[in-house]
């Protein structure tokens, strides 16, 4: 299941020595940065009112009022706001910068268990069946994973299993050529023999992943639930225990709707990790603490902008820093 404690780089042939990662001089600098203009709508809706104010009730009930904005619901926000309290009086905090750090430490630890690697070296091929709502970015956010697992030496495949939507093959094969991937597809196929198919390939070709997308389609469509449902059954018949990740992939745009589609999927296939995507265009970067809060499905990737590489992996402290307008060195 997701959050495999190994290192998410991909090893040789016999499963030994481990490729590096590749270090970019800057990259970390650089996405960070874009993390923080990506955040920038949410944040400034926090960060703003800690600039010379008195520690007091007022500022309290303000900063519970602007979690509440940023989509952080109440659950997480009345955790979130108990354990600022807490903070402040028990270590003396008279400044509101310091109850600034308080908010992003106690935002830190709600979003830390959401924070695991997801390693793809426990089984080869390891098989990813993606899932999701039209418009959130699912056949796209493919394409990113792709490059991703693939920049850093990983063998890819994908399959076009969205036979629903005429153009979602075609959006596919773009991203395989922009990626140089192999994509299998099958024009008029069932999308449950494409699934099937292509856990056929993955294992004659002997990719490290196989990333499967699937058709966008509404929780509350349930004759197309029950079609996922039997995508993965039919996968776990070319080969035993895959899907070995159900990724889903939720719209930030969406706010607390995120979560309804979240439970749904959930309950139906046994969602084992998250990808959330368009957190640029949203105030609502708050809804990460509101998925911690309910059904505490691990982040494994974010998406803050439209580039090839503006997917990246979801790293708790970084985002929690820039949520609230503070710099990693703060910690």
């Amino acid at each position: 299941m997701f959050g495999f404690p190994k290192s998410d780089s991909p090893s040789n042939s016999d499963g030994k020595n481990p490729l590096p990662t590749p270090k970019v001089p800057g990259q970390k600098d650089d996405w960070l940065s874009r993390l923080k203009v990506g955040l920038s709508k949410t944040r400034s809706g926090i960060s703003g009112m800690f600039t010379g104010r008195v520690v007091d009730e007022s500022l309290f009930e303000e900063l519970e009022e602007r979690l509440l904005l940023a989509d952080c619901g109440l659950p997480a926000t009345e955790a979130l706001m108990k354990r600022i309290r807490e903070e402040v009086a028990t270590q003396s905090i008279h400044s509101s910068e310091g109850v600034q750090t308080a908010l992003r430490d106690a935002i830190f630890e709600m979003l830390r268990p959401l924070e695991q690697s997801m390693g793809i070296d426990r089984v080869r091929p390891l098989v990813m069946m993606v899932v999701g709502v039209n418009g959130t970015g699912k056949t796209t956010s493919i394409g990113k994973l792709a490059h991703w697992y693939g920049d850093i030496g990983y063998s890819i495949l994908l399959a076009a299993g969205d036979t629903f939507r005429a153009a979602a093959r075609e959006q596919l094969a773009v991203w395989g050529e922009r990626n140089n991937i192999t994509v299998i597809s099958q024009e008029g196929a069932d999308a449950a023999a494409v699934a099937f198919d292509s856990v056929g390939s993955a294992i004659a070709r002997n990719v490290h992943l196989l990333i499967v997308d699937t058709a966008g389609r509404l929780p509350t469509q349930l004759h197309l639930m029950e079609e996922l449902k039997k995508i993965k059954r039919v996968m776990a018949k070319a080969m035993p225990e895959a899907p070995h990740e159900i990724v889903l992939v939720l719209d930030a745009t969406n706010g607390q709707n995120a979560l309804m589609q979240l439970k749904a999927f959930n309950d139906a296939l046994g969602v084992t990790a998250l990808v959330v995507t368009k957190l640029d265009g949203t105030a609502k970067g708050g809804i990460l603490a509101a998925m911690a809060m309910t059904q505490r499905v691990p982040v494994a990737f974010i998406g803050v902008g439209e580039k090839l590489d503006d997917l990246r992996p979801f790293r708790a402290m970084e985002y929690a820093n820039a949520l609230v307008g503070l710099d990693e060195e703060n910690r």
